[in-house]
């Protein structure tokens, strides 16, 4: 169970290259259920603190403890088996495989059957097939690309592209999902379109949400709290109100126009 109503809880977490501290004891709480928001400036450590929570990127120090479970000595594969999935801020699909097929290498992590199984065709492992094959339809239709599995991903719409990677982190069936700058370089119908459809992800699959993103619109729209670091260091958090109001924020990051993109 995680600890009071926290899904994810990190103390101190620490990283650094060499002499560079690109996160320096951060302390974050994450509740169960919640859609929350990491903002700052270009290099302020976002992305990195993510790699820490994924297993990319191992801390110098500090603790991640998810739904009870270090994450610290953990690899990025088994840390998404116990229910943590992500996007990237470049989409990284698969570009040669059709959009069910990219579903698909998502699920892997929940399948059960084994190589031996598949190659000796046994029962279990074409039931399991059926399923998978099932579920991946299923969450192409929950992401908005019913009717396009069979379509490159390459091909794709850029929006749709973002959808299908969306669609991808879902199949290993996450408890908490992580997006990393996810409507970076949408159009504003598509920004407005995915501002509701994670909504949806919270209110329809259960899901906790964390994301990145430079668009104050959609953190302050959609965000139940707000992180915001500055050079490695957590310099406040709270509500979008209380964000959008707070000084030290406003000289380090939202400036004058709490609306632009850093």
């Amino acid at each position: 169970m995680s600890e009071g109503g926290h899904i994810l809880k990190a103390t101190r977490v620490t990283k650094q290259f060499g002499g560079l501290t690109a996160v320096k004891d951060v302390d974050f709480e994450l509740p169960k259920g919640g859609i929350c928001s990491i903002i700052g400036p270009n290099g302020a450590g976002k992305t990195t603190f993510f790699n820490c929570i994924t297993g990319f990127y191992k801390p110098e120090a500090g603790a991640l403890i998810f739904d009870g479970i270090s994450l610290v000595e953990c690899r990025p594969d088994q840390i998404t088996t116990l229910g943590v999935a992500r996007t990237f801020q470049n989409i990284r699909l698969f570009a040669g495989m059709t959009a069910l097929e990219n579903i698909l290498v998502g699920e892997h992590a929940r399948l059960r059957a084994g190589v031996a199984g598949a190659i000796l065709s046994l029962p279990k492992a074409k039931a399991e097939e059926k399923r998978a094959w099932d579920r991946a339809n299923d969450l192409l239709d929950f992401v908005g690309l019913g009717g396009k599995g069979d379509v490159l991903a390459r091909n794709l719409p850029y929006g749709d592209q973002r959808r299908l990677e969306i669609g991808r982190a879902l199949a290993s069936n996450p408890k908490l999902l992580l997006l990393d700058e996810p409507t970076a370089g949408m159009n504003p119908r598509e920004t407005e379109d995915l501002m509701l459809f994670i909504q949806r992800l919270r209110a329809e699959q259960g899901l906790t949400v964390l994301l990145i993103e430079h668009d104050m619109k959609v953190v302050m729209g959609i965000s139940d709290r707000v992180t915001v670091l500055d050079y490695g260091i957590k310099i406040a958090e709270g509500t979008p109100l209380e964000i959008q109001s707070n000084p030290k924020v406003i000289e380090a990051y939202l400036g004058s126009n709490q609306e632009g993109a850093a």
